[in-house]
Parts: C-alpha cells; sequence; structure tokens
C-alpha cells in the first residue's frame, strides 16, 4: 500500500480516496431518499383531517434543544478531525466522545418530543399529515441513532489500532455523514417546524 505523506492521512492511500468517493455517492442517494421525504411532507402537510395542525403541535423549546444540541455536535466533530489530522489520538476520541453523547442527547429530546405527539393525539394513524411528519422525523432520527453505533465502533478500532490510513479514512467518512445529518435538520427545523409553527 503506497502512502502519500503530502495529504491528509484519510486521503493518504488511493484506496482511501476511493472510499470517500463512494461515500459522497452513497450520501447522493441519502439526499434522495430525504428529498423524496421533504417532497411528501410538503404535499401532506395540509391533509390534517380531524387531526392537529402543525402551530397546534409545535414546541419551539424542545426543537431548539434538539437543533443546538445538532449544530454544537457537527462542530466538535469537526474539532475530531483536526485532532485527527494533527495525530493527537486522545483528543480526537475525546471530541467523537462528546459528539456521540450529543447524539444521544437529540434523540433524547426527539423521543420526548415523538411521546409528547402521541399523548396529544398526533400519531401514525391520526391524518396523513401527522403520518408524513412521524415518518421523517423518524427517518432522521434512526439515521442519527445507527450513526451513535457507527460513531462507537470508530472510537473503538482509533482505541485498538491508533491513527493509521485506514482509521482515519473511517473517522473521515463518518464525520461526512455527520455532517450530512446536521444539514438534514437545518431543513427540518426550516421548513417543517418553522413554517409549521407560522
Amino acid at each position: 500500500m503506497k502512502i502519500n505523506h503530502s495529504l491528509p492521512l484519510e486521503y493518504s492511500t488511493e484506496q482511501n480516496s476511493l472510499n470517500i468517493l463512494g461515500f459522497w455517492i452513497f450520501l447522493g442517494a441519502e439526499i434522495v431518499l430525504f428529498g423524496t421525504l421533504f417532497a411528501s411532507y410538503f404535499t401532506l402537510v395540509d391533509r390534517i383531517g380531524n387531526g392537529p395542525a402543525g402551530r397546534e403541535i409545535f414546541e419551539i423549546t424542545p426543537v431548539l434543544i434538539e437543533t443546538i444540541l445538532l449544530l454544537v455536535s457537527s462542530f466538535i466533530i469537526g474539532l475530531g478531525i483536526h485532532a485527527m489530522r494533527i495525530g493527537n489520538k486522545k483528543a480526537m476520541m475525546t471530541f467523537f466522545t462528546i459528539t456521540l453523547l450529543l447524539g444521544l442527547g437529540f434523540l433524547g429530546v426527539e423521543i420526548y418530543e415523538f411521546v409528547h405527539y402521541v399523548h396529544i393525539g398526533a400519531g401514525l394513524q391520526t391524518s396523513a399529515f401527522t403520518a408524513i411528519l412521524l415518518t421523517t422525523l423518524g427517518t432522521h432520527g434512526a439515521h442519527v441513532s445507527f450513526g451513535i453505533f457507527w460513531g462507537l465502533y470508530i472510537i473503538m478500532q482509533v482505541k485498538k489500532r491508533g491513527l493509521t490510513p485506514q482509521t482515519a479514512n473511517k473517522s473521515f467518512i463518518f464525520s461526512l455523514y455527520w455532517h450530512f445529518l446536521d444539514v438534514v435538520w437545518i431543513f427540518i427545523f426550516s421548513f417543517v417546524y418553522l413554517k409549521g409553527m407560522m
């Protein structure tokens, strides 16, 4: 395996560069998935039947907490990648751990939100609006849940094997995934919650 020391560790081999390119292609498919969910949401947002509308069920406090947790986690994982690039394994693992804890906090608030919606009668079968709302939020939440397990696996690999071209590549790809989830959340925050509260 030929290592190019003039490139960041995560790009230092040809296979690493191909892995990153492949992951960008995968993210393109994820964009299609969430794009379809958003298109469905915008089509069904006014189909409330006898159920509540967004402005009746959305609460700003949990949404702001979720947004702050994800935005901060995205910044923190950026610090983790920087630490990785300068060879500071301990700092990198610490930043990744904080990122995952913030992700867990996000999931905790989202679970509270789902319980609240069901409690006030906004379940999956209430209306087309509540069905697509919970499906969109749940799909994003499932991606965050997967990300937490993936991130734990990355941390364990870095702890066991150190910062190698392979572990750096996996860590960088994971950071791309986490940033993607943050971008999707910004769309949810802006076009589902804020628009729905108006």
